[in-house]
């Protein structure tokens, strides 16, 4: 059984807690593969006869329309867009993410509340305003962070996509160079990623590798948080 613990105070309702399942964050800029691994881990801990719920975000019946609206229109300040994403946030926690604790599953998360405060960060938001925001959060049994440099980053990207509103940091730099833009946002999230692993004490995998190099990493830690898990 695994302790539910909280960043800060423990929500209403919520309760600190013993749960049979495990809380597994998968963190990263966006470009960086998060969403093949993650898609490659599920299929694995399925075969080997986990119950998984994956997750990720804006993806709450609650808010997650809204915040594209918000998105598509730039119509919010960063503390507004951060308050709604909180909102999407509780919501898929206290109606996905700890249920499928409870219920003995692997809560598989595509980016967590780290990526939320790393953005606000770049942008000028107080951390100390961010911590208290999203103080109710589940502490997961690990982070996993795929870190990469920009130099590796810019390839991936453009190779997929082209560059966009959101990504390039176009809502609050002014630079009229998209692509420097991209260049500037990117390295100040990356900076803030690694900060944060600090911090936080995430598992930091190298990003730079093939997928099944990433994917064997990402396997040998998942294993590690998965210890004990049946013992209940």
């Amino acid at each position: 059984m695994n302790e539910v613990r909280f960043y800060g105070h423990t929500p209403p309702g919520a309760g600190e807690e013993e749960t049979p399942g495990r809380l597994v964050v998968v963190e990263g800029t966006d470009g960086v593969g998060r969403s093949t691994q993650i898609a490659m881990l599920r299929e694995w801990l399925e075969a080997e006869g986990y119950a998984v719920l994956v997750t990720g975000f804006r993806r709450s019946e609650l808010a997650a329309n809204g915040i594209d609206r918000a998105m598509r229109g730039n119509t919010l300040d960063p503390l507004t867009l951060n308050l709604f994403y909180a909102t999407d946030f509780w919501d898929r926690m206290e109606k996905n993410i700890v249920p499928a604790l409870r219920s003995g599953m692997v809560a598989l998360v595509d980016r967590y509340i780290f990526s939320i405060i790393a953005r606000a960060r770049v942008r000028g938001v107080s951390p100390r305003w961010l911590n208290d925001v999203f103080e109710f959060a589940v502490v997961p049994d690990v982070v996993l962070y795929l870190d990469v440099d920009v130099e590796h980053l810019v390839p991936r990207v453009l190779s997929v996509r082209q560059l966009d509103h959101w990504e390039s940091g176009e809502d609050f730099l002014r630079g009229p160079d998209l692509y420097e833009n991209f260049i500037q946002y990117q390295s100040a999230l990356i900076d803030e990623f690694r900060e944060l692993a600090k911090e936080h004490q995430f598992v930091t995998v190298d990003g730079r590798g093939s997928v099944g190099d990433v994917f064997q990493a990402l396997q040998t830690e998942v294993r590690k948080a998965l210890e004990g898990m049946g013992d209940y």
